[in-house]
């Protein structure tokens, strides 16, 4: 479908082809433009620029290339740990928030292409957004370069974040530390309860714990699960100081 004569799709604040080069010295060769511009094309660009193609099926790639990636390298890493514990040590890395995050120290969000109505809705810091980007722009390296280009893109991204995420402990995933420790403890099973506000595209979620009826641990986020996860952090914290207070 074309669009609306008159409404010109937007280009990016900045040229691909910086990020173009910084990805070909990163895989140690060249990367194909035609690929990193597709990975950098919202949906809602590609409707107002009449259909062209957009990055879901190079996020689609990308997300299982960059699961393997890091699968294999946790494995290796950590020889000693047990499968329930390597899988949150990868949900740790492996998730929107961490991803958006990873987007942001690229610039991720200055290249895309996107409609004006993600544009003016701050849709170039979605954390939704630079996370299916940054997911394309793997999977865009990895059509160009193979395995061992995206590999090397992926150790480069994404190193950081796998070395801090070992040293988490309970953060790996502070609700199921709670429901672990609240188990320990003998208490009962926490709930959540969740209240969301403001304007669709820039919603912020409260988030309250409650273990046996008492509110241990309230936290904010801009997602329900990162809200949850924060108001579970605080409880965790809460209910083991109060066991060493006790102890």
């Amino acid at each position: 479908m074309a669009r609306a004569a008159g409404q010109p799709a937007l280009t990016p604040p900045r040229p691909i082809e910086d990020l173009i080069d910084h990805l070909s010295e990163v895989t140690d060769g060249p990367v194909d433009p035609e690929e990193v511009r597709r990975a950098l094309t919202h949906r809602s660009f590609a409707y107002e620029a009449g259909g062209v193609p957009h990055n879901e099926r190079l996020e689609f790639l990308g997300d299982a290339v960059l699961g393997v990636i890091v699968t294999q390298t946790l494995y290796h890493r950590h020889p000693d740990l047990p499968e329930g514990q390597l899988a949150k040590l990868r949900s740790a890395v492996v998730n929107m928030r961490a991803l958006a995050e990873v987007g942001r120290t690229l610039g991720l969000g200055d290249y895309l292409f996107l409609g004006r109505g993600e544009e003016s809705t701050g849709g170039r810091d979605k954390d939704s957004i630079l996370a299916d980007a940054v997911e394309a722009v793997i999977g865009a390296v990895h059509v160009s370069r193979g395995i061992s280009g995206a590999d090397a893109l992926v150790h480069h991204l994404l190193d950081p974040v796998m070395a801090a995420a070992s040293h988490l402990g309970a953060g790996l995933d502070w609700k199921t530390s709670l429901q672990e420790l609240a188990a320990a403890q003998g208490a009962g099973a926490p709930s959540y309860a969740v209240h969301e506000e403001g304007p669709e595209h820039a919603k912020t979620f409260t988030a309250e714990v409650l273990i046996d009826g008492a509110v241990e641990g309230s936290g904010e986020g801009r997602t329900k699960k990162d809200a949850e996860q924060r108001a579970a952090a605080r409880a965790w914290e809460s209910l083991s100081a109060r066991s060493s207070a006790q102890g």
